[in-house]
């Protein structure tokens, strides 16, 4: 596989591309997306990333069985490791965990086809899910008597209500796109043609807004959601007071008063 990038305007564009494995990710590929990822985090002139699949078959259904290594060790050796040296034993679920990435930029899951396994972990890890018509979502890991590794299950009950999620990480059994939406796992399902056009178009509103202020919110929705009112409360003004001064804030508010488009820089 190839990741392939590409850079609209501010929104950067990574597409998985192994049409021969439904853009299942192997230990080199899964490095390399998270190498992506951090640039993109590091990157100035990005605002937005919209991750994809090549194709029409798939999103990504997880690793490449068939190109991942048996590990070499048990599991407790690689567990004590870190991602990189664990992976280097044949260990790879670690590396589809984004969190210690710490990438606070939007990220938009542009879906089409099969979004299975750790391609639906995946997508849970972005912040915002758009769909084909014809994709379908699932965690079949029961059906083959082992669970969803990296955190499928408590992803998915914070996408969805409790009941839908349950639901498909007990049976295994795939939903459809229509079925996605209404239950909330996605927020939009558009003609396959348009999937992109959709993502691109929400990727570029969203990196018109202040770009600190958008990874502000990411931040908080990330890190203060589990707080009590009290302390979520006094992290939300804390943001506020780190971008009180900003000069985009600065610009966004002289902008609203000369009733123009603002300009911002992102400091």
């Amino acid at each position: 596989m190839t990741i392939h990038y590409r850079q609209h305007g501010h929104v950067a564009v990574l597409t998985l591309d192994a049409p021969e494995s439904l853009n299942a990710l192997t230990v080199e590929e899964l490095v390399a997306l998270r190498e992506r990822l951090a640039q993109c985090q590091d990157d100035d002139s990005v605002r937005a990333i919209v991750i994809t699949g090549a194709g029409d078959r798939a999103f990504c259904t997880g690793a490449n069985l068939k190109a991942t290594l048996p590990p070499s060790t048990g599991f407790a050796a690689g567990a004590f490791k870190s991602r990189a040296g664990e992976a280097q034993l044949g260990g790879y679920t670690r590396l589809l965990d984004l969190s210690d990435l710490l990438v606070w930029k939007p990220i938009i899951a542009a879906i089409n086809g099969y979004c299975l396994g750790g391609g639906l972990e995946l997508a849970l890890q972005c912040d915002l899910r758009v769909a084909a018509q014809g994709a379908s979502f699932g965690l079949p890991e029961v059906k083959v008597a082992s669970v969803p590794a990296v955190g499928g299950v408590q992803y998915l009950m914070r996408a969805v209500p409790a009941a839908h999620a349950m639901k498909m990480a007990m049976t295994g059994e795939r939903i459809g796109a229509d079925e996605a939406l209404r239950i909330g796992l996605v927020s939009d399902v558009v003609a396959a043609n348009g999937l992109m056009d959709l993502a691109l178009q929400l990727a570029s509103r969203i990196a018109a807004n202040g770009p600190l202020a958008v990874q502000a919110v990411k931040q908080l929705a990330v890190q203060t959601s589990h707080l009590s009112p009290r302390d979520f409360v006094a992290q939300a003004n804390l943001q506020w007071g780190l971008l009180r001064d900003s000069a985009d804030r600065i610009e966004g508010r002289t902008a609203f008063a000369e009733k123009r488009q603002p300009d911002y820089r992102g400091a």
